[in-house]
């Protein structure tokens, strides 16, 4: 059996592999990791839908991921997870053109942003990172199911360790907004989505994962600047973490593929990987270099966060949900 790790990549992890019949879904698939992973699956075969917000951006990736793979299949589709009507118009578009549907691959985030809001009033990391994904993967469960053995896989971090999801205030409404906590309360309701997810559908055959995908340098960290670089740093330090392994952005996307398609991770949903494995439980509050915290694995909160969501979406944004829920 061949053994994976920090380093392998994600040619690594599908070498030999042939994912023509397979359709997949990547948002965020226009750079960084999730265009690495786009990438990677077409160069199997595999034909992979990719949301753009930015045309222009869309294109340019387009054309970077047909230099590197001539005959991938690739198509592109515009969304703005920023907004919920822009995912239920793109979710009906893909449910027009594909009657199934193998591999949802939940790529998109925002990180360590200054306070903002969607479309629709949420907080902008929990609302892009979450509720999004979340309104997504609902509408389009039908093609998961029909194209079932199919897989999930929501990109989270190692950032989940800021904290849980503040169900009083989660879209700091009344609380001072404080980035790395709100990066912190998205990267756990990932987790917990995956979770609830793995719950809900395991048993018709799609299941869930979440992944940390490593520490990569990717546009992801565009709202960081150099003192917010400098406080990560000391905080890393302050829990364990002295060293901190870049990886290439073919690593950094492995960890995505290996949840994708490994056969050891088949009907084993509802857990949280990094490098290339499941991770332990570590509520270490000292050493956080690994594992996932078990809030995170929670299932009554998975639960809870589920209900939520349905209600942010219902409500058409946060603040009648908040008042309900409260």
């Amino acid at each position: 059996m061949t053994t994976f790790g920090a380093q392998t990549t994600t040619d690594d992890i599908l070498e030999g592999r042939d994912l023509r019949g397979k359709v997949a879904l990547v948002t965020g698939g226009a750079s960084g990791i999730g265009e690495e992973t786009a990438r990677a699956l077409a160069a199997r075969g595999a034909r992979v839908i990719v949301p753009v917000r930015d045309a222009e951006k869309g294109a340019a990736a387009l054309a970077r991921l047909r230099a590197a793979v001539p005959e991938v299949d690739i198509d592109m589709m515009p969304c703005d997870l920023a907004s919920l009507a822009s995912v239920r118009a793109f979710a009906a578009a893909v449910l027009a053109k594909y009657d199934r549907l193998h591999l949802l691959i939940n790529n998109a985030g925002v990180m360590a942003s200054p306070l903002s809001r969607t479309d629709d009033g949420f907080e902008m990391q929990l609302g892009v990172c979450h509720i999004a994904h979340f309104l997504l993967t609902k509408l389009l469960t039908p093609a998961l199911i029909a194209g079932a053995p199919a897989r999930i896989v929501n990109l989270s971090s190692r950032g989940h360790q800021r904290g849980g999801v503040d169900f009083d205030d989660p879209h700091f409404l009344a609380r001072p907004y404080e980035k790395w906590l709100a990066y912190g309360q998205a990267k756990t309701a990932n987790i917990l989505f995956s979770v609830e997810l793995e719950h809900r559908l395991g048993p018709q055959g799609v299941h869930a994962y979440a992944v940390h995908p490593g520490v990569i340098s990717t546009n992801l960290g565009r709202h960081l600047t150099v003192q917010d670089r400098e406080e990560l740093a000391a905080n890393m330090r302050a829990r364990g973490v002295t060293k901190v392994d870049f990886k290439t952005i073919a690593q950094g996307a492995a960890t995505t593929v290996f949840a994708a398609v490994d056969d050891s991770l088949a009907g084993k949903g509802g857990v949280y990987l990094e490098d290339c494995h499941v991770a332990s439980i570590n509520d270490d509050p000292v050493n956080a270099a690994s594992g996932v915290r078990s809030y995170a694995l929670d299932a009554a909160a998975a639960r809870r966060l589920w209900d939520a969501t349905e209600a942010w979406i219902a409500a058409g944004g946060p603040g009648d949900a908040v008042a309900a829920h409260a």
